[in-house]
């Protein structure tokens, strides 16, 4: 699942970036955009399961909660700090045009590591009020609670009860706002983007119960038909004459949208199990696994060679061929780096092992 996101991130900044003006308002191009709406919930999701199986793990292991906090807030810190360390190195790569205000721009990587921290600090009270007797469904319960509540506060928050008595840079981490006055759609605020994390961390837990050990298949399959059921029901509500706020933007801060986007993580969530089990997933080497794999550094990477001072191909200039040539180019270096990289990594953890191990007496 991380590597489809890696592969519909890639196609969405190529033909964002390099598409001409023409090119740009055909059906084709709306279709690209559209695939880019499931990357950032699929990185967020994910990172939701990854910090729920991390924390189990922790949690079977005996580590005292509070130890269990540190580790996994600290893991948030980092990203985080990479989401900090990623938009200063855009700022200096594009200095003499780029405005001082891009280092504060909210990004997928700072709401990642944020979301990973707040995970942390809700599975640190839960642990801590009720110990960890059925902690799985306790979690569970709590990672779905948080998920609706921030979805439910979104609206609000980006109109009539907005924070605006916060400097921009720290009100932009719950809306959005930057400094352009009003909540910007194309940037990660926690509201409402942190609940697709918590949608993940109460799957998560799901995962790791001893029913779910027992019958995946039957699991998988039932979160497919979950996630169909949660879309239509989503579009139900969204279709009642009455609404709960004032200000409606279904595309941007809905509950009912974020209900059909939770459907459709689901869907994939079944649709990769099944790839993986019975698919072409299980035939040997898979791309998709591949790029999962180092997608932090693909990310990365691929920015560079498709929006920066670097970029592989002149920007806003390129046909439909052209661009998707360009794509395909950008998909197989970034698959290369990541195969260089899990490979360098492989053998550098054997070298330090084997440096390590105790010389046999002769």
């Amino acid at each position: 699942m991380r590597g489809l996101a890696c592969i519909l991130m890639f196609q969405t900044h190529c033909y964002d970036a390099w598409l001409s003006p023409g090119a740009r308002k055909s059906t084709f191009f709306m279709f690209s955009q559209l695939g880019g709406t499931f990357p950032a919930p699929l990185f967020l999701f994910l990172a939701g399961i990854s910090f729920a199986l991390v924390t189990d793990k922790l949690i079977r292991k005996g580590m005292p909660t509070g130890q269990i906090a540190r580790t996994t807030i600290r893991r948030g810190a980092e990203i985080f700090a990479f989401g900090l360390l990623f938009r200063l190195q855009e700022y200096l790569v594009a200095w003499g045009w780029a405005p001082w205000s891009d280092l504060f721009r909210v990004d997928i990587l700072n709401t990642i590591g944020m979301s990973m921290m707040l995970m942390g600090m809700l599975c640190w009270i839960v642990l801590t009020i009720s110990g960890t007797t059925t902690y799985r469904l306790r979690l569970g319960v709590a990672g779905s609670g948080t998920a609706l509540a921030i979805s439910l506060l979104t609206p609000p928050l980006w109109t009539t009860f907005r924070p605006d008595w916060l400097p921009w840079p720290l009100e932009s981490y719950v809306n959005g706002v930057h400094n352009l006055g009003a909540p910007q759609a194309w940037l990660f605020p926690i509201f409402p983007w942190a609940a697709f994390a918590f949608t993940g961390l109460a799957i998560g837990f799901l995962l790791q119960s001893d029913w779910a050990r027992k019958h995946d298949a039957s699991l998988f399959v039932a979160a497919g038909l979950a996630g169909i059921a949660l879309i239509e029901g989503a579009r139900w509500l969204d279709a009642l004459p009455v609404h709960l706020y004032s200000i409606d933007d279904f595309w941007h801060t809905s509950p009912s949208f974020f209900l059909i986007r939770v459907g459709c993580l689901w869907i994939i969530l079944c649709a990769s199990y099944a790839w993986c089990r019975w698919g072409a997933g299980a035939w040997g080497f898979s791309p998709f696994i591949q790029l999962g794999q180092t997608s932090l550094l693909v990310y990365w990477v691929h920015i560079e060679l498709v929006y920066g001072r670097f970029a592989i191909l002149r920007k806003q200039s390129q046909t439909i061929l052209g661009a998707t040539i360009g794509l395909m180019t950008i998909f197989l270096m970034m698959l290369a780096l990541s195969w260089v990289r899990t490979q360098f990594k492989n053998r550098g953890a054997e070298f330090w092992t084997r440096l390590r191990r105790p010389t046999a007496a002769t």
